[in-house]
């Protein structure tokens, strides 16, 4: 039996590239999404599913923990620190690779990785989604995958808060 950890799955810029270029050099189609992740949720793992059913392999890309500060989510965000929330992610059977970003958006990350597949949440229209014209010039996908309702990470924030 094979030892596997799930810290393997968390890749640099540079490994997750390489990583791609050899999925898509055997025909295999990757998708690539991106978010904070900040406390995993049920709307989270519904996401990340139907991300991984558009292609052959998911890479996730993770804002680090300055980023998120930068993106202001709000006081004491992120809750669990970048290298938690990677591999917390890391671990789930659907994700391939998680990478984190240190920028305010994925563009450069997007850039590199060269993916297939892009997906983000029902809250983003086609037109705003980052690293959209870097996929379709090439021939791929963007796509705005619909969010299940009841679930977010400020609302759960706020119900262990007791707000």
């Amino acid at each position: 039996m094979t030892t596997f950890s799930t810290s393997q799955k968390i890749a640099t810029r540079g490994a997750a590239t390489r990583w791609v270029r050899q999925v898509q050099a055997q025909g295999r189609k990757v998708v690539f999404t991106n978010g904070c992740f900040d406390l995993l949720h049920p709307g989270h793992i519904d996401y990340l599913e139907q991300a991984r059913s558009l292609g052959d392999a998911l890479v996730v890309g993770v804002n680090t923990d300055d980023s998120v500060t930068r993106l202001g989510k709000g006081p004491g965000r992120p809750v669990n620190p970048e290298r938690d929330r990677a591999r917390v992610l890391a671990a789930l059977a659907g994700v391939d690779r998680v990478v984190l970003f240190d920028e305010d958006t994925p563009l450069e990350l997007i850039t590199a990785l060269q993916p297939d597949v892009l997906v983000k949440g029902g809250d983003y229209q086609l037109e705003d989604i980052v690293g959209r014209e870097v996929v379709l010039a090439r021939g791929g996908q963007v796509l705005a995958l619909p969010f299940v309702s009841g679930y977010s990470t400020s609302q759960l924030l706020d119900r262990i808060r007791g707000k």
